[in-house]
């Protein structure tokens, strides 16, 4: 008689810790927090495409890749940084995002759940800045090197 084969999960590796023992450790310097995730800044009128790559979560599970994404901007008012499009690439959540309001810090929430049934929620930061140069209007203020003079979102001021 034929047996079904059965699917036999196995806790990965990567995450696997061995008890010392009961011998006192002395107390010793404390491990700091891991760095914020950022990407480089972008301008308001781009559309480009942001990898998130989470291989070294998949080191010792060959074969597990991405399987589902669950993209969320904060904030999300009229105007922000919007979600085009997002695909898996393996191990590579590859994101296209759009738009967004000058001097804002926004933050992208990924979660990923993976083929193996791993699931990783990670949030990036995305600053939002002028990067385009615009063209002075002939009202702007400018100073004696003819460098237009601009508000923080990078808008020429003007004397009307």
């Amino acid at each position: 008689m034929t047996t079904p084969a059965t699917y036999l999960w196995r806790p990965s590796n990567a995450r696997y810790v061995q008890i010392d023992g009961f011998v006192s450790v002395p107390r010793g310097p404390q491990v700091p927090p891991p760095k914020p995730l950022v990407w480089p800044e972008k301008d308001p009128g781009d559309t480009l495409d942001y990898v998130f790559d989470i291989s070294p979560a998949l080191t010792a599970n060959p074969g597990d890749v991405i399987n589902t994404l669950d993209v969320t901007v904060s904030p999300a008012n009229p105007g922000d940084l919007t979600l085009v499009s997002a695909a898996a690439d393996g191990p590579r959540a590859v994101l296209w995002l759009s738009g967004g309001q000058a001097l804002t810090n926004y933050t992208v929430t990924v979660k990923i759940g993976t083929v193996g049934g791993r699931m990783l929620t990670r949030s990036i930061t995305l600053p939002v800045v002028t990067l385009a140069s615009v063209p002075a209007p002939q009202a702007a203020l400018t100073t004696a090197a003819g460098q237009a003079l601009t508000d923080p979102t990078g808008t020429p001021l003007t004397i009307i």
